[in-house]
This record gives C-alpha cells, structure tokens and sequence, in this order.
C-alpha cells in the first residue's frame, strides 16, 4: 500500500496463526509495516475473530477516517477505488471540504 504512504491511510492485520513465534518470523522475515495483531492460540476461532464476526479468512473491512464501517471483502480494483474515495473525502474532511 505504498500508494497511500502519507495519507490518512491505516492498515492493520489480524493473524489466525496458532503459533505466536511463526506470527513474529513471518511479521521479521516480510518487513511487515503495519500493525498485525494475533488472534490468540485459537487461530480462527480466536477473540478478535468472535468479536469482528469473521466466517473466512482473509476477511477485509474498510473503515473511514469516522470509524464507520464502509465496506467489506472488496478485492482487487474494487478494493482500490473504494479505498481511493475513502482517502479523499478523508483529505478533504481535514481541509474543511465536503465531497
């Protein structure tokens, strides 16, 4: 997500990893630069999983600079222009505009 790097963008990953250590190589050994949180020994049945409702894996929410959920699952060029339209009424809410 290079392409969003200085603007209101944030990613964070949650892992169903069983194994906390393998979560550490793999967030060391792929220079993960966001926040990936561990979803507990349970893997996919874990809390954070219970909690946001997940059924598959990888499950994706986009939420806006509000905190409102604004979408789910998109892929792909879908996930770009969602995430492109989100970011820009973001850039303009923190000029004073509305789009």
């Amino acid at each position: 997500m290079k392409k969003m790097q200085g603007r209101p963008f944030a990613l964070v990953g949650v892992n169903s990893d069983a194994d906390l250590e393998k979560l550490r190589s793999v967030v060391k050994e792929k220079e993960l630069t966001w926040r990936s949180f561990w979803n507990g020994p349970e893997g996919t049945g874990g809390p954070i999983s219970a909690l946001w409702n997940v059924r598959g894996w990888p499950t994706i929410y986009i939420i806006d600079h509000e905190g409102v959920i604004r979408d789910k699952n998109k892929r792909g060029d879908d996930l770009d222009a969602v995430l492109e339209e989100l970011v820009s009424k973001a850039e303009a809410s923190a000029k004073g505009m509305d789009l």
